[in-house]
Parts: structure tokens; C-alpha cells; sequence
């Protein structure tokens, strides 16, 4: 035992080569689906669309993307992670490319489907590679270090994308440029990726010590280990659906102020391309702190409980999100704290609240519990950007988002009731071999 401690407090291991990997790949997610949201006011304008269209496309995306969780979380407990996170790649990367060609709001609509569908399948196996991977001690913060890659990207895509646009004199170009890293994403996943730990242990890339280590500390449970039928286990515990609620309202208030934030800043208060694009980066620099410590606080000083971090998240961001879309035009000193707090308090709950299935249910399910939850969290980001989209108000001097922020606030309040009514005990799985129910102890 004390030598297995001796491996836990190592600053490295095969483990970390693996969630780098996999959260290199989900950068280049990121790439490609937010570029389309830096650049919704230009393509709004070039398709000529009204707000409530261009809202519509960007939520359709979450559409197709909600029901893509649910199979990809399915297949990776059956066909194994590393191969449906490879042909994910593979098809957001082209339709990515077949972005930069769309004329009219129909293919707008359809390559957002496909995206959504290509990307879709790509976070529950990630989330299902990382289960597999790290002991039950380390998952806040496997996890929320993961997480820091939809901040990482949104903080740097801007700047990238819009300097590419202003050298190409359009946005179209960048997307045919986007779709390469995917090759390079294929690669990572070949060499650097496996299911399971017992694939490089074979292949010498990590020691016996530190996989004895990561198997002692993994959320196994006898009743499922082989088993099939992870969906139906986790639907039977009433914690799951309150889970599934919160992340509902988590992923709608994270998606409905990316979606417009770039529109808000350019229409609402005329910053220039240039300007958006470094001002839309700063919430998300300040997310990668944010996300980061909130795993820590979740791992180290609440020792392995996600509620606290999550209360303190929505509750603090009610007033911020009720503020952000009052700031008066023009004054920077305000949009800059506003955007600092938004980017710390919205993003402060990623790690606790993906951690929160792979502590709770045992790693056979938790492609499962992932992609089940993430498919119905995903329908609030569906949701949140088309609502949004019809709160936004046409006035005499361009257009207000004021309503659009009162909206994300008043989901953060639900997050907070959603939150208070969670349970963190441990999840007994229904037993099949005695016909008992499933219940939480």
C-alpha cells in the first residue's frame, strides 16, 4: 500500500500522455465548431438570415449533437472509445471543410446537423477513456483539466481565426484551412490513445506500479462488470435525472453566452472585428483558472464532492449573467470586469459537474451515464441560443442582448435549486442475478 502511494504522488505517468492526448483532440474539436459562432454575425449577414435564423442555426447544431451523446456513450462501452472517437474526427473534419462552401440558410442548416452529429460522438467516449484511466482520487481533476479545452480553444480560437479571415479578406477560407489539424488528430489517436491500460502496460509504455495504481482506484462494481444494458441501470436512480437537469441548465447558460457573446460585443456595443475577437478570448483565459481550481476544490478540499463547487458556480453567476447585458455602450472598464467574472463563475463548475458520473457510477456504465446526460444537458444548448436569439432586440442604434442575459441568469437560479436537491452517496447498481431494484445507499 505504501508503495502505491508513493506512485499516486508522481508528477507524471502514462495516465497524463493519455489526457493530454485526448484533450489535444478536443481542442481541435473546438476549432471547428466555434469558429461558426466568432463568425455568426458575417455569415449572417452574407446569408442574409434575421437574428432569430442565425440563432436557429446555432442551436441546431446542439440538436443533432444531444442524440449523437447518447449513441456515442453507447458504442464506446461496446466497440471501445478510441474507435468512435476516431471516426468522429474524421467526419467533423470534412464537414468542416464543406463549411466554408455554404450560400444559403438551407445548407447552413444542414452542415450544422452534420457537425453536430460528427461531434456528437466524440465527448463520451473521451470521458469513457478518462474512467478507464484514472483512479476515483483523481477524477475532479482528470476532469476538469479536460474541461479546460472548450475554454483553451475559445480563448485562442478568436484571435487565430479572425487575423486568418482579415489575411484571407474572408471568412470562408478558414474553414478549409480548420479541417487539417484533423489529420493530426487521427495520428494522436492512434499512437498516443488505448481503451484500456492493459494495452500499453503490454507495450511497455507505462510501469506495472503505476497500473496496479490506477486499478485499485477505479469505480468498479461486480453487478456490471461485463454486463451489457448501462442505460437501463442509470435510468433507474432518481439522482440521475436531477444530474441531468443541472446539466441541462450548465450547458445551456455555457452555450447560450458563447453563442451570442461575439454577436452581443459587435452589435450592442460596436467593437470592432479585431477588438470582438480579443475581448470574446478574455472569459475564456479566465475559465482555464477557473475550471482548473474548481477540480482541485472538488478533489483536494471537499474530497471528492461536486456539490459545494456547483452551488458556489450558479449562484455567483445569477448576478453576473443579470448584469452583463445592462453594461452601458462604451464603457470598457465595465465589459472587461463583467466578461473576467463571467468567464470565472460560468466555467467554475465544469470540473465538478463531469466528474460527477464517473465518482458516482461504476466505469462499465459510464459511457453510458455520460452520453445519456450529455444528451439531454445538450438539449439546453440547444434550446438556450434559439431563445436567446428571439430575446434579442432590434433598436435604433443596432441591437440589445439585455433580455438574452436576464434569460441565462434565471437558468443559473435552476442550476442552484437543481444543485440543493442532488444527492453524492454511492450508487448501487440494479443486481440482475437477484431481480432487486436499483437504489442509491
Amino acid at each position: 500500500m505504501g508503495q502505491m502511494k508513493a506512485v499516486g504522488k508522481k508528477a507524471w505517468g502514462y495516465r497524463y500522455v493519455v489526457l493530454v492526448a485526448v484533450w489535444l483532440l478536443y481542442v481541435i474539436n473546438y476549432f471547428d465548431r466555434t469558429s461558426v459562432l466568432i463568425f455568426l454575425p458575417m455569415i449572417r449577414d452574407d446569408l442574409g438570415l434575421t437574428p432569430a435564423q442565425a440563432g436557429f442555426g446555432a442551436s441546431i447544431f446542439f440538436f443533432a449533437y444531444a442524440f449523437a451523446q447518447i449513441s456515442g456513450g453507447w458504442l464506446a462501452d461496446r466497440i471501445g472509445a478510441k474507435k468512435v472517437m476516431g471516426i468522429a474526427i474524421i467526419v467533423f473534419s470534412a464537414v468542416t471543410f464543406f463549411t466554408g462552401m455554404v450560400r444559403s440558410y438551407a445548407q447552413f442548416i444542414w452542415i450544422r446537423l452534420f457537425l453536430g452529429l460528427g461531434e456528437g460522438h466524440h465527448f463520451a467516449p473521451a470521458h469513457k477513456t478518462i474512467a478507464d484511466w484514472f483512479p476515483k482520487k483523481e477524477k475532479g481533476t482528470a476532469t476538469s483539466f479536460f474541461s479546460t479545452a472548450w475554454a483553451f480553444g475559445p480563448a485562442i480560437i478568436p484571435m487565430i481565426i479572425t487575423a486568418l479571415a482579415a489575411a484571407f479578406g474572408s471568412w470562408r477560407p478558414v474553414f478549409y484551412v480548420l479541417a487539417v489539424p484533423g489529420l493530426l488528430g487521427i495520428f494522436i489517436l492512434w499512437y498516443f490513445v488505448s481503451n484500456k491500460p492493459e494495452e500499453m502496460l503490454k507495450k511497455g509504455r507505462m510501469t506495472q506500479e503505476e497500473f496496479d495504481y490506477i486499478q485499485e482506484g477505479l469505480v468498479s462494481d461486480k453487478t456490471v462488470e461485463g454486463k451489457k444494458g448501462g442505460m437501463s441501470i442509470v435510468v433507474r436512480d432518481k439522482n440521475f435525472w436531477i444530474y441531468s437537469l443541472v446539466l441541462f441548465c450548465n450547458l445551456a447558460i455555457y452555450w447560450g453566452s458563447t453563442t451570442w457573446i461575439s454577436s452581443f460585443l459587435y452589435d450592442q456595443h460596436h467593437f470592432s472585428l479585431k477588438t470582438m475577437g480579443a475581448l470574446v478570448s478574455l472569459p475564456y483565459v479566465v475559465a482555464i483558472i477557473a475550471m482548473l481550481l474548481g477540480g482541485r476544490l472538488t478533489d483536494k478540499v471537499f474530497k471528492n464532492k461536486t456539490k459545494p463547487v456547483l452551488l458556489i458556480s450558479y449562484i455567483v453567476s445569477i448576478p453576473v449573467l443579470f448584469y452583463v447585458g445592462m453594461v452601458p455602450t462604451g464603457n470598457v472598464p465595465i465589459i472587461i470586469t463583467m466578461l473576467v467574472l463571467l468567464g470565472f463563475f460560468v466555467n467554475l463548475s465544469f470540473g465538478a459537474v463531469y466528474a460527477y458520473p464517473q465518482i458516482r457510477y461504476p466505469k462499465d456504465i459510464v459511457g453510458s451515464a455520460v452520453g445519456l446526460s450529455n444528451g439531454f444537458g445538450q438539449l439546453g444548448s440547444f434550446v438556450s441560443p434559439l431563445v436567446a436569439g428571439f430575446l434579442v432586440v432590434k433598436t435604433a442604434s443596432g441591437y440589445s442582448y439585455t433580455g438574452a442575459f436576464i434569460f441565462f441568469a434565471a437558468l443559473a437560479v435552476l442550476a442552484s435549486v437543481g444543485t440543493i436537491f442532488l444527492k453524492e452517496d454511492k450508487f448501487v447498481p440494479f443486481d440482475s442475478t437477484d431481480k432487486s431494484t436499483s437504489k442509491s445507499v
